[in-house]
């Protein structure tokens, strides 16, 4: 079915169907990463866009099964697509791996995404870097009634309230893992869900801990824990005030805090600092990024449109990383070193591994 991407500003892309065929509005987004769209598809953090994916060919390994591990899906971020809609160069038909169990466009289908294949995402990236990100909306061919242009901002809702847990849940590391290096009796943390990643659930779980895992406006202040950490999320972090006002009491407190992505953002607010939103932000796998005072530079996997406005740090917190293509912040930390934030992904999926030793950097304080 012929399909098309109509953007704000009127500019149209035609292409054809090969997800669910129903017209669906959201912010319209590019990453350049060459692998990892079952991954990137199920990232919380990508509630309400609309994904561009650049690397020409999508769908040539298919979507492996749906097997879960503590309750979290193996090879997905979360237990669903997350996405709003994709648009993709060309879609492979023809998929080929050993654990592959459907095609991409059958599992949209059954997660109710649709996405067209055909377009020219070399000029519709070129658009978006230049005037910035904008809303769109996919509409269908086949539709008897004329779809209405309401663009919707997904940013003005509480997107993180759509993918967080409605309630606690506590998550016991493998029977398989007895202890850990860093101490001999176990070590309980709690997961502020803001749309938490599996793999940064299953990255805690692998080091023995006993993970917590709140919802995003969860007084978790009062749980009995070694540790404290502010998971990615989607949308503008402005808009989770409670999270950001119980953030700010536990920074009264001396228990290590660790934040991700949104988290980052998140803890700058809780310390009075400020964000802003970026023209067309980070979404790719080899974001370049230098830590501070040394001559490090690691490459991130990254997923965000909004940062930490330079110099609206108090003196008590100090930039970390800066992104060396663009010099935005890139991660924070406090004088006192027990609170610490990055903006990339050190848990990847997808994406490289660099930066993993952050999570045992927090371990290895609880």
């Amino acid at each position: 079915m012929k399909a098309k991407l109509i953007l704000e500003d009127k500019t149209v892309f035609e292409g054809e169907s090969f997800g669910f065929e129903k017209a669906k509005t959201g912010e319209v987004v590019f990453n350049t990463g060459m692998v990892g769209y079952p991954e990137s598809l199920t990232d919380p953090s990508y509630r309400g866009q609309i994904l561009v994916l650049t690397y020409p060919l999508i769908g040539n390994y298919g979507i492996p099964a749906t097997d879960k591990e503590n309750g979290l899906a193996k090879y997905f971020e979360s237990n669903r697509a997350q996405i709003s809609g994709l648009v993709v160069a060309d879609y492979s038909v023809n998929y080929n791996h050993w654990q592959a169990t459907k095609s991409l466009g059958k599992f949209l289908q059954e997660q109710g995404i649709p996405a067209i294949f055909g377009v020219d995402t070399r000029a519709l990236t070129k658009k978006l870097r230049s005037k910035g990100v904008m809303l769109g909306k996919i509409i269908f061919s086949a539709d008897k009634k004329k779809s209405k242009l309401d663009f919707r901002d997904p940013n003005q809702e509480n997107l993180v309230a759509q993918v967080c847990v409605k309630k606690p849940i506590n998550y016991k590391p493998s029977k398989k893992i007895s202890g850990n290096k860093y101490w001999k009796k176990p070590k309980r943390i709690v997961v502020v869900d803001c749309g938490v990643k599996n793999n940064i659930l299953r990255s805690f779980l692998d080091f023995g801990l006993e993970v917590l895992r709140v919802p995003y406006d969860y007084d978790f202040t009062k749980e009995k824990c070694q540790g404290i950490f502010i998971s990615n999320g989607p949308g503008d972090p402005m808009v989770n005030q409670q999270t950001i006002a119980n953030i700010a009491k536990a920074f009264q407190g001396k228990k290590p805090i660790f934040g991700i992505c949104l988290g980052n953002q998140l803890m700058a607010l809780a310390a009075k600092a400020k964000t802003y939103k970026l023209k067309f932000g980070h979404r790719s796998q080899n974001q370049p990024c230098q830590e501070i005072g040394t001559s490090r530079c690691y490459l991130t996997s990254q997923n965000h449109g909004f940062v930490v406005a330079k110099n609206s740090l108090n003196r008590d917190w100090k930039p970390w990383f800066i992104n060396v293509n663009d010099g935005t912040i890139e991660g924070i930390k406090h004088d006192n070193e027990r609170f610490f934030a990055v903006q990339f992904h050190p848990e990847a999926f997808p994406g490289p591994q660099d930066t993993a030793w952050l999570i045992e950097k927090f371990v290895k304080m609880l």
